[in-house]
């Protein structure tokens, strides 16, 4: 069964929006306004919606097999979810409204246009992390706990996973989340992911976020200070 979870908008962090654009420690009172005016005039446009569902899970030595049918070789999944025989595989997203936004300014005011991509991606992430809190809260009261999310293009896990992902849950019909041929998602400010559910609670929600510290690409221009 796919389950729906409509999310109160999640806390405005505006060192992730600067962050996100570039410019997080060295961002003048400018810079900062611009951010939280985008965010107001954003906020209205800004839902927040996740389908979802459990699917049970058998790992190997070579792959994991996700409900019977859909398996991935990917050796840090498999790591992932040692122990667990269960997952949530869930598609957030925060709607068409800043896609619209981020078109309207890209050729008028492109430093309003890169803000407001910035600020998507702070919503997402952070519909994200509270998505994954809430549900390790209500698995809390079983003794279980999820692990942390992994999506499609993490690690070795392929970004032609989002496909799997799409047939298992049909976010089209759900949430109005959309795959093309390229392994674009739209609206573009949207993500799927899988967390393992666990008898142990683990680091990413003893110790908060977690996810640059357990990823290999140290490159990335978004990676957070550690």
């Amino acid at each position: 069964m796919i389950l729906k979870k409509d999310i109160s908008a999640p806390k405005f962090n505006i060192d992730e929006a600067l962050r996100y654009a570039g410019t997080r420690g060295i961002a003048d009172p400018g810079t900062k306004s611009l951010a939280l005016d985008c965010f107001n005039e954003a906020a209205g446009q800004i839902s927040y919606k996740v389908c979802y569902s459990f699917f049970d899970i058998s790992v190997s030595l070579s792959e994991v097999t996700f409900a019977g049918k859909w398996r991935t070789d990917s050796k840090a999944l498999r790591g992932l979810l040692q122990g667990c025989d269960e997952v949530i595989i869930f598609a957030a997203t925060v709607g068409v409204g800043l896609d619209r936004l981020i078109t309207r300014y890209g050729d008028i005011a492109p430093s309003k246009s890169l803000m407001m991509q910035s600020i998507g991606a702070e919503r997402i992430e952070a519909l994200c992390d509270e998505f994954c809190n809430e549900m390790d809260a209500e698995l809390s009261e079983y003794g279980k706990h999820l692990t942390r999310r992994f999506s499609p293009g993490y690690a070795d896990l392929p970004l032609e996973f989002q496909k799997t992902i799409f047939r298992l849950l049909e976010p089209e019909k759900h949430i109005g989340l959309t795959l093309n041929d390229s392994l674009l998602m739209t609206p573009s400010k949207s993500v799927t992911a899988i967390a393992g559910v666990s008898n142990h609670a683990t680091c990413y929600f003893e110790n908060g976020d977690s996810k640059c510290k357990t990823c290999a690409k140290t490159d990335c221009a978004y990676r957070s200070s550690l």
